[in-house]
């Protein structure tokens, strides 16, 4: 456009030119015969008026030059005009044009354009303004790099022996030696993150995010701390999700449907609610998963989400769940971390039924300017076995469910206050496998365990450089167990001639949870922040925790419960 414009300009600077040169030719043509016919007069008569009109007819001739020249410099004017016209027109179209070519790249813009459905032109336009400095781009597409580096030192009072991610459902008793007279102080970099997002748009309405994160926390040899600290990389999420319109569809490895949200219903893990606390394993009492599933959500409103999910199943009972005798106990996944048991190629092989249905709608207001998010979710799960202890054994089929209502105020200025609830038959496993789905009955059919959690708590940003948290959770599950016929010996709950099978009945391993509580207070003072390099942070939190049992609260001189009290402290760098 700009050749064009110039070769337009010098096309009318010479086509000027021409017809100046044209014209003054005429004139001088039309001045020689003025200046014959005048010479001619003058031959004729010489007569004083004669040379007036000579001198008259050139100052007409120096006028009309004049007025050419000045012609042409107006043209010339406009067209310089024109041509920084032109210039500006094309720069304000490929800034407005870029926008609608290049999706947003930031973190946080995303999650709002998935979840709240701010329209894309809105998202794309801010992007400059919150886009990583970390960010690059291959094609149309925006790779955005993130996580953190984390040093993490932890005190337990207790020895639990499961490394910085805290197993809830061990904690010992007082007379469990030597644990309970041992404590452990342990130093990690295990908690470390690495996460990358790419955006970019397959057609001018249709946006495609992409997530991958994942840390150091997965299996490790049995001797993986004498020298070498071989922590091995493990998946988290990896997701990618396509919206159009008020649509999107998710699919891949992602948080559960289920677990609470911070921001109507994204995938991103910064608008997911897993606590602020250290420990891996979150607070006890969360509602939560990371697992296979397909999503998919629409957007009535800007500020209203429902989701629709399938995700993977897992028909869980742990070996606190005491089976009939001869039943194939190898149909459900026992819960066993140790990569030297049996049941280790058995828990990632059991049947399922079909996939967990999840659905749960949102709402984000901003009532008198404080954030109010609001959320209901639902789960269907069903359970499947072969009932071998029947004459001609057959399949036993019973389907589960489960609500939750989580409600993240903002009551005041950066004052939040966090409310999570579960409640559930066969949704033991969603409360961090603290105890069973299901059990199965001296007949051998299947019978669902009762099972509620929650977590309530604050979060208070108090300047910019100092965030106070403060949570409680708790989790319980219901006994259910049955009599089986056995030796006039035995006895179940005080009957002579039965066996107990199933969950908590009295007698049962001190495995079998009534409840677990844990009691979290915690601060993160930021040391250092800059929008171009990051941040480091210390990332403090003190918990209590208390295990209660079923069978010892019927047995005299035992303890009725344990505990174990927590330390950890985190030195955190994150990415910008």
């Amino acid at each position: 456009m700009r050749r064009v414009v110039t070769c337009l300009v010098f096309l009318g600077f010479f086509a000027g030119a021409s017809i100046a040169s044209a014209r003054n030719g005429d004139s001088v043509t039309a001045s020689r015969e003025i200046g014959n016919e005048s010479a001619a007069k003058s031959d004729d008569s010489n007569k004083p008026e004669s040379r007036e009109e000579k001198k008259d007819a050139v100052e007409s001739e120096m006028q009309e030059l004049r007025d050419l020249v000045q012609a042409q410099i107006e043209e010339l004017r406009d067209l310089r005009k024109r041509l920084a016209a032109v210039e500006e027109g094309e720069a304000v179209s490929k800034e407005s044009a870029a926008p609608t070519a290049t999706p947003p790249t930031s973190a946080a813009i995303t999650a709002v354009s998935i979840s709240r459905n701010i329209p894309m032109q809105d998202a794309a336009r801010d992007q400059n303004e919150n886009k990583s400095p970390l960010s690059f781009k291959i094609g149309s597409a925006d790779f955005t790099p993130g996580g953190f580096l984390d040093f993490t030192t932890l005190y337990r009072s207790t020895n639990l022996g499961s490394g910085i991610a805290t197993a809830f459902g061990s904690i010992p008793f007082n007379n469990q030696l030597p644990q309970a007279d041992l404590s452990e102080t342990r130093l990690s970099a295990q908690y470390s993150r690495l996460s990358l997002k790419v955006d970019t748009h397959l057609t001018e309405s249709t946006i495609l995010t992409g997530y991958v994160e994942t840390d150091f926390l997965g299996f490790q040899p049995a001797n993986a701390y004498q020298t070498a600290n071989s922590d091995s990389l493990r998946l988290r999420v990896y997701w990618a999700d396509v919206r159009r319109g008020k649509w999107e569809v998710l699919a891949g490895q992602a948080w559960s449907l289920l677990t609470p949200n911070r921001v109507g219903l994204s995938p991103l893990t910064p608008d997911v609610f897993v606590t602020l606390d250290e420990d891996p394993n979150f607070q006890v009492g969360l509602t939560w998963a990371r697992q296979a599933q397909v999503r998919a959500v629409y957007h009535p409103t800007s500020n209203w989400a429902v989701g629709l999910s399938a995700e993977n199943p897992q028909q869980f009972a742990p070996g606190s769940v005491v089976y009939p005798s001869n039943f194939f106990s190898t149909q459900f996944d026992n819960g066993s971390g140790s990569t030297s048991a049996a049941s280790s190629a058995t828990n990632t092989a059991v049947p399922n039924l079909h996939p967990d249905i999840i659905v749960k709608t949102a709402f984000d207001a901003n009532p008198s300017g404080h954030s109010l998010h609001i959320e209901v979710a639902g789960l269907l799960s069903s359970f499947k076995v072969l009932n071998n202890l029947t004459a001609s054994p057959s399949t036993n089929t019973i389907t589960g469910g489960g609500v939750s209502l989580n409600v993240n105020y903002e009551i005041i200025h950066n004052l939040r206050l966090v409310a999570n609830t579960f409640y559930s038959d066969g949704g033991g496993r969603y409360i961090f496998g603290l105890g069973p789905d299901v059990i199965v009955r001296p007949d051998g059919t299947l019978s669902a365990i009762h099972a509620g959690s929650g977590v309530g708590g604050f979060e208070y940003q108090a300047t910019p450089h100092y965030m106070f948290y403060g949570y409680y959770g708790g989790a319980y599950f219901q006994r259910n167990f049955g009599f089986l016929p056995a030796a006039p010996t035995s006895s179940c709950d005080g009957v002579s001639g039965f066996t107990c099978v199933g969950f908590g009945f009295p007698g049962s391993a001190n495995t079998s949870n009534r409840a677990v509580q844990e009691g979290t207070i915690g601060v993160i003072p930021t040391l250092w922040s800059n929008a171009n390099y990051g941040r480091v942070q210390i990332i403090s939190q003190y918990s209590y925790l208390v295990r209660n049992p079923w069978s010892i609260l019927s047995t005299p001189g035992n303890p009725k419960n344990a505990h174990t009290n927590m330390v950890y402290v985190g030195l955190r760098y994150v990415l910008p």
